[in-house]
């Protein structure tokens, strides 16, 4: 029991020291200059381009640099909903280890705590040197949370219905 006790103990721990520095991880992003922003999504866009683009290899340097601008802006804001959608697990999973609330009221509290820590986010890229914050920047980071907390939800529902069914199929 007490191992149980402990074992538990160190799990909310952990959960909350990975969204803390889930959210570090999002802020040192967001004070990377602009040059260095984009040479890393340039980077991100060639990885991604020469996994699907046949051919890839082929092309010059030029050609690959011109491709990979003309998908920087998908792959910046891809980037923006798939931070903030882990960012919606970590904390969905955080606010249940934190709260007695109900776990609805806790989604919201997760998802409420995402969409105001993107707006503080996109606040601080204004004092990022060639950096903005951008209005939809915030509402494209908080449709990312909501999908990180509807899929703690969906995730919660499955295996509730999986364990309730092995039960009583034991039973």
């Amino acid at each position: 029991m007490f191992a149980l006790k402990n074992i538990k103990k160190a799990g909310r721990k952990s959960i909350l020291f990975m969204t803390v520095l889930w959210m570090l991880v999002i802020f040192v992003f967001s004070a990377q200059p602009a040059d260095e922003s984009t040479e890393t999504s340039l980077f991100i866009g060639q990885i991604v381009e020469s996994v699907c683009v046949p051919g890839y290899v082929d092309l010059s340097e030029e050609e690959r640099l011109i491709m990979a601008e003309n998908i920087d802006f998908f792959v910046r804001k891809t980037a923006h909903a798939a931070e903030y959608a882990v960012l919606g697990m970590l904390l969905s999973l955080s606010a249940g280890e934190i709260s007695e609330l109900p776990f609805f009221e806790r989604q919201r509290a997760a998802y409420i705590f995402g969409t105001l820590y993107a707006a503080t986010d996109e606040f601080h890229q204004l004092f990022v040197p060639g950096r903005a914050g951008m209005i939809r920047d915030v509402v494209l980071d908080s449709a990312g949370v909501m999908a990180g907390v509807l899929s703690v939800y969906v995730f919660k529902k499955i295996t509730e219905k999986n364990f309730c069914r092995k039960r009583l199929s034991v039973a």
